[in-house]
């Protein structure tokens, strides 16, 4: 036998990269994302009835949909199991008002996928957080239904346990606008109007504290998001814990934000993305006609990226430094 035959081939195999690998799938990521969101969801519920749970059903429909007749158009198999298109339909629900009519939720969920992500060819390949795209998308083409919070008069079926049926605005149109403030402790429970997974800032605490432990996300992005914005409106002379629990910043800053493909992957690049995101929400939110900035921010900064990423992106081992004399 000679001494070529002795050696084990699978040692000198050589494969491709990535050679550094992780156990986490693309299916255990989302699914640990929707365990994450499932306190927000139970405070839509209690809080708006069980018409919140229709219409994040029909959002993630509209998902679903468009996502299988994409890939059925493309010739490839539905990868509706891996979980995306749930989380993508999931998060725009919860970015919605709760009386929004049912269609709309369901076009919003089908954009989202169809624009936000498979027209750049997929999971993985999305330039802009897709959730968000369809946001953007519904907030343009049905601003009345985006931007003015109602309360249905003629049934219950949106009520919460102790609500009126009166109209109400959101605790940022109201300090925006009206300089009322909403007292701290019904932003921290919930008890206020908004959109769907935006009004209990309990809830979606603990859903970031789950994606921080599980180790999903890193916590710069959402560190540098959030304490920025504290710190823009301490200066300001405003209420920093108001603009954390008031409105989308908590639901962005953890589960948006966050977004693997969209966000860079740079520990200094994840920061500057961070108070980027930070400075635009204020700006907004201080300077702007519309009382909330996160939607937007976050699209900006995903834009953003490929440029934080060229000027974050560590030394390669060996270059940059100039030899001795030299």
């Amino acid at each position: 036998m000679s001494v070529e035959e002795n050696v084990d081939r699978s040692v000198l195999t050589v494969t491709s990269s990535p050679h550094l690998k992780d156990r986490k799938t693309t299916q255990g990521i989302m699914f640990d994302v929707v365990i994450a969101l499932l306190p927000a969801v139970a405070a839509a519920t209690y809080f708006f009835g069980v018409g919140a749970l229709i219409t994040l059903g029909t959002c993630i429909a509209g998902a679903f949909i468009a996502e299988a007749g994409v890939m059925w158009a493309r010739g490839k198999a539905i990868p509706l199991a891996d979980g995306s298109a749930l989380v993508t339909g999931l998060l725009l629900g919860l970015t919605l008002p709760p009386d929004l009519p049912l269609w709309v939720g369901f076009v919003g969920g089908a954009f989202a996928i169809g624009i936000g992500k498979a027209i750049f060819g997929g999971l993985g390949l999305n330039m802009f957080n897709p959730a968000l795209v369809g946001r953007a998308f519904l907030v343009a083409s049905f601003p009345v239904l985006l931007t003015t919070f109602r309360w249905p008069t003629d049934s219950g079926a949106w009520m919460g346990p102790e609500f009126d049926a009166v109209s109400t605005a959101t605790p940022l149109a109201l300090a925006r606008f009206d300089e009322v403030y909403t007292p701290l402790i019904e932003l921290f429970w919930g008890r206020v109007g908004g959109s769907l997974g935006e009004t209990s800032a309990i809830a979606l605490i603990i859903g970031g504290l789950y994606l921080l432990f599980r180790g999903i996300i890193n916590w710069r992005i959402p560190a540098s998001y959030i304490g920025t914005v504290m710190l823009l409106a301490f200066l300001g002379g405003q209420d920093p814990l108001f603009h954390m629990m008031a409105g989308g910043l908590l639901i962005g800053a953890f589960f948006m934000a966050t977004d693997y493909v969209t966000s860079p992957i740079t520990a200094r690049g994840k920061i500057l993305f961070g108070v980027g995101c930070g400075l635009l929400t204020y700006a907004i939110r201080t300077f702007g006609g519309y009382p909330e900035g996160v939607l937007y921010s976050i699209l900006f900064m995903n834009a953003a990226v490929p440029l934080i990423e060229r000027f974050t992106k560590p030394r390669v081992f060996g270059t940059g430094v100039k030899a001795n004399g030299g």
